[in-house]
């Protein structure tokens, strides 16, 4: 007998359906700061602050007080909110995956390490981020990928577990948390090999 097809498709955002650079905001930030772009995109890259704003330990107004703090950014929080947001493009291939998914009713999620001006641009500029059945998102879940405990908040929002979930997500590790969850994981790395991985599960693609 072969297996069912996973019940629910659950995709990370950075990297799979929307691509980012964060050198973008860096560049903007240092044409008003006292910091360069290197340097402004290693304290986003390589310090603390990005991961506390993204689990909810700093808020919005925190966040942009600490970066004022540290590269003396002399812009207001409404023009560092557009600098910092402006940064994603769509991967269509996966995008149009979404859709096709959509118009055969199997539930679909949102489950990424992110923030809440990184959602609130994408939700803004991107009609399709607004047609999931349900978000994950670590700001609001006060923990980030691949911790255990932001994987049993998919399987309750989900309602699902184990192979019922199949997961797509760029990076190894967080692959790796899902797994050992029983979920079924495609580690994203071209949206035609996504794509037929879903198709051999049983799924639309």
């Amino acid at each position: 007998m072969s297996k069912a097809p996973p019940e629910a498709v659950v995709f990370d955002l950075g990297k799979v359906l929307v691509d980012f650079d964060y050198s973008i905001a860096a560049r903007k930030i240092a044409a008003v700061a006292r910091k360069s772009p290197g340097a402004v995109q290693h304290l986003i890259d390589h310090t603390p602050l990005l991961y506390q704003y993204e689990t909810g330990q700093l808020t919005r107004t925190g966040f942009f007080d600490a970066v004022v703090t540290e590269t003396g950014f002399a812009g207001t929080l409404e023009e560092f909110s557009s600098f910092f947001a402006d940064i994603f493009s769509p991967i269509e291939p996966m995008v149009e995956l979404h859709g096709r998914l959509r118009r055969h009713r199997i539930p679909i999620y949102i489950f990424s390490n992110t923030n809440d001006l990184a959602v609130g641009h994408i939700r803004h500029n991107f009609p399709f981020f607004s047609q999931f059945d349900g978000y994950v998102l670590s700001y609001e879940e006060g923990t980030m990928k691949p911790e255990a405990k932001i994987y049993e908040a998919v399987e309750r929002v989900t309602g699902r577990q184990g192979t019922q979930i199949v997961y797509l997500d760029d990076r190894p590790e967080n692959v790796a948390a899902g797994r050992v969850r029983g979920w079924e994981v495609i580690e994203h790395r071209d949206p035609a090999i996504s794509i037929r991985r879903l198709q051999e599960l049983g799924l639309p693609g």
